[in-house]
């Protein structure tokens, strides 16, 4: 194959795995296209660039310890847990942390046990790789539990003695098996590995699921009839076994000590999973049930469940005009409200899909896509009495050009329901308010902008039924923030939050307590803007608490019972640092882990460099990385790579630490590569969002050029010719 053969099938593969940054593959051949043809002689692309390249995932996997903590929380007082951290390739450490002395320590004397379990099982044990099953710990810290190559056993912390444990005196009760579950159950997040044996008793074969901590289910295959099947799981999660019709035959959670989960025919049938219950959920069926909705021939129909009258309530209905859908009953039974929907006809737009993967040639594809100033579906609301005359369609005029109507809710009483209006175009978002007698709306809040509303990331509304307020997100002073308004007539009460930084999303809201946790960033000036920080706050606006502390980009898990935060942040420029918080003040414990990078670095991987420079107003702070290949030389001048992705719904540079594949990679061929984040797009002020608008073809290119340019006149090695 020629080397104009071999680089266009290199440049197939890559536009394959890279399909969906279409702007970073075009500049990738354009600089590859350099590469191939003989006419210009330059330095990118040799056949040592290439295997750089090739072998980078490899040279720089798996090179980073100490980063990743699993907690496994001991008692019913959470006030210690465990975990396991990995030292290196091929060694790890058990660690215990006390959170009331405020200390991390080693959980036992890893030679001393090594030394006891060689003893008794007369076969080499390494100290730092012991592969415990089952590890649990007594409430007081004085002792263990695990199993080690198939054996139960007991030890004295820190030291020892070390004891073999039977089924009589360790309260396995193995002949018991593991209890079946009546319920199925989710999942709960663990780090304790030990398996479960599926023994099933019946003259039938059974599905097997395992439960993810969401709820959803993942297929394991199948456990045959009269027959055994171990899997390797942890403690706490869930498994549910379907039958033929599938149906649940049975239901388990993963035991510490107890491993075998026997299916006959005495097991009982669990329940269903049982879905987390939304407060204001919508039914066909009435609250008392005495009602249910029914919708006939595109037409509402109520049916008296007693004694199975109906009445029809509509006759206006059509095919492309009809009643359906969801149902909101009123709390007290009396009212409900349903939608009726205009149906309009779909834009019909062909495409080909030039590179099927299941052909050379290129298939024609149609498909229904409104384009701008087509018509949409007209969503109108309806309002009906279980007793006396229905108002049916309420007046619309004030949300008469819907692009959504969403968060319908019936308001404690049963006097009134409110629904969120999403204009067509997202210059308008109204929180809508209808009485339930005079089906009058009302217009709570108003919320306008000549630019956009950002209803996709930047909405949020959660109602206080009790005191007749509500939580809104607006970014109506510049930045996205919290309001605390009348429910009943959308007078703001306050601000909740305010300043130059945003909000950028709720973790939980505590009406008993009126607190508030959300994300927030660009609450700390000497930090990048975009850094995520946990922060809390009352109600009221006041008692700000930031609960994490560290220059970086913060994730965060909370004890069972949310008392203790374990928050791990880092940059791309420093590995991950894990402390432990209190969860409710925000004060420091102890840190528990600081990432080992070292092996990664020695493979030539060095640290994105974060960059700043003015953008195109020549004050506005723009914000990118850049990237350079592992064998760079500060003497030779590399031409620029940019990775680009610019839509208004995010941001996009990193900030967390990781090796960034794909710049690195692309670096390797003998580029230096930046990343950028122009005006327009979003998690800063409105104003710097709003550049987007009716502007997409800007794409922050003015702001990224300036960048660029700083960058250069920085770093000579970057050669912008």
């Amino acid at each position: 194959m020629t080397a104009i053969g071999r680089n266009a099938t290199f440049i197939r593969s890559i536009n394959r795995i890279y399909q969906p940054h279409a702007v970073f593959v075009i500049l990738q051949l354009a600089a590859l296209c350099e590469v191939i043809l003989p006419c210009r002689a330059i330095a990118q692309g040799s056949l040592e660039d290439y295997r750089r390249w090739e072998s980078f995932t490899k040279r720089t996997a798996n090179r980073v310890y100490r980063q990743n903590i699993k907690p496994n929380w001991i008692g019913d007082t959470h006030d210690s847990f465990w975990y396991r951290v990995q030292l290196g390739s091929n060694a790890h450490q058990f660690i215990l942390v006390d959170t009331g002395a405020k200390r991390r320590q080693v959980a036992f004397d890893h030679n001393a046990l090594a030394k006891e379990l060689e003893a008794h099982d007369s076969e080499k044990v390494n100290a730092d790789r012991m592969d415990l099953r089952s590890l649990t710990f007594n409430n007081e810290r004085t002792r263990c539990q695990f199993r080690f190559r198939g054996k139960a056993w007991s030890f004295s912390l820190p030291t020892g003695p070390l004891e073999r444990r039977t089924k009589a005196d360790s309260g396995e009760a193995e002949s018991l098996g593991i209890e079946p579950e009546t319920t199925v159950v989710k999942s709960i997040n663990s780090a304790q590995q030990a398996n479960i044996v599926f023994d099933n008793r019946t003259n039938q074969p059974l599905r097997l699921f395992w439960v993810d901590p969401q709820g959803k289910r993942h297929g394991y295959g199948m456990v045959n009839a009269s027959a055994k099947r171990e899997s390797n799981s942890y403690v706490g999660h869930a498994w549910v076994l379907l039958d033929p019709s599938d149906k649940p035959a049975a239901a388990f959670v993963v035991d510490a000590w107890k491993k075998r989960a026997v299916i006959n025919q005495n097991t009982p049938r669990p329940q269903p999973l049982v879905k987390r219950r939304v407060r204001r959920q919508s039914r066909e069926i009435s609250p008392d049930k005495k009602w249910t909705v029914k919708f006939d021939d595109h037409n509402v129909t109520l049916v008296q469940n007693e004694t199975s009258d109906r009445r029809t309530l509509t006759d206006d209905g059509s095919e492309n005009d009809s009643y359906g859908g969801r149902v909101w009953w009123s709390p007290d039974s009396r009212h409900f409200a349903v939608m009726k929907t205009r149906q309009t006809q779909k834009r019909q737009i062909s495409m080909v899909e030039s590179a099927p993967e299941d052909s050379i040639h290129g298939k024609l594809k149609t498909i229904s896509y409104a384009k701008p100033g087509d018509d949409l579906d007209i969503a109108r609301v309806a309002l009906f009495h279980t007793d006396g005359d229905s108002p049916g369609l309420i007046d619309a005029s004030s949300f008469s050009n819907p692009f959504g109507l969403t968060d319908f809710a019936w308001h404690k009483n049963s006097q009134s329901f409110s629904f969120v209006y999403n204009q067509r175009g997202h210059q308008v978002l109204r929180l809508v308010r209808v009485d339930a007698q005079t089906a009058k709306p009302y217009t709570i809040i108003d919320e306008t902008s000549e630019t956009f509303v950002c209803y996709s990331h930047k909405k949020f509304l959660h109602r206080l039924d009790d005191t007749d307020e509500l939580i809104w997100m607006s970014e109506r002073s510049g930045w996205n923030h919290l309001y605390l308004v009348d429910q009943i007539s959308g007078d703001v009460k306050h601000a909740i939050t305010q300043g130059d930084w945003v909000v950028r999303g709720i973790e939980k809201v505590d009406e008993r307590r009126r607190q508030i946790w959300l994300r927030a960033s660009g609450i700390d000036p000497d930090e990048d803007p975009y850094h995520v920080h946990l922060v809390r706050v009352d109600m009221d606006g006041q008692n700000f608490v930031r609960l994490t502390r560290g220059d970086g980009e913060h994730q965060w898990s909370f004890s069972p019972d949310r008392r203790f935060l374990i928050d791990t942040y880092s940059r791309v420029d420093l590995p991950p640092v894990t402390q432990l918080m209190n969860a409710d003040t925000g004060e420091f414990i102890c840190e528990l882990e600081r990432a080992d990078d070292s092996a990664l670095i020695d493979t030539g991987w060095q640290y994105p460099e974060r960059f700043v420079a003015k953008g195109r107003d020549g004050k506005t702070d723009i914000h990118g990385v850049i990237v350079r290949p592992t064998n760079f030389d500060p003497e030779k001048r590399y031409p620029i790579l940019e990775d680009i992705y610019a839509g208004p719904h995010s941001a996009f540079v990193p900030k967390r630490f990781g090796i960034q594949r794909r710049m690195f990679e692309m670096a390797e061929l003998g580029f230096i590569v930046v990343k950028i984040d122009g005006m327009g797009t979003s998690h800063r002020s409105k104003d710097f969002h709003d550049v987007c608008w009716q502007n997409l073809g800007d794409s922050g290119f003015p702001d990224r050029v300036a960048w660029i340019k700083s960058a250069a006149a920085k770093h000579p090695e970057m050669d912008l010719s």
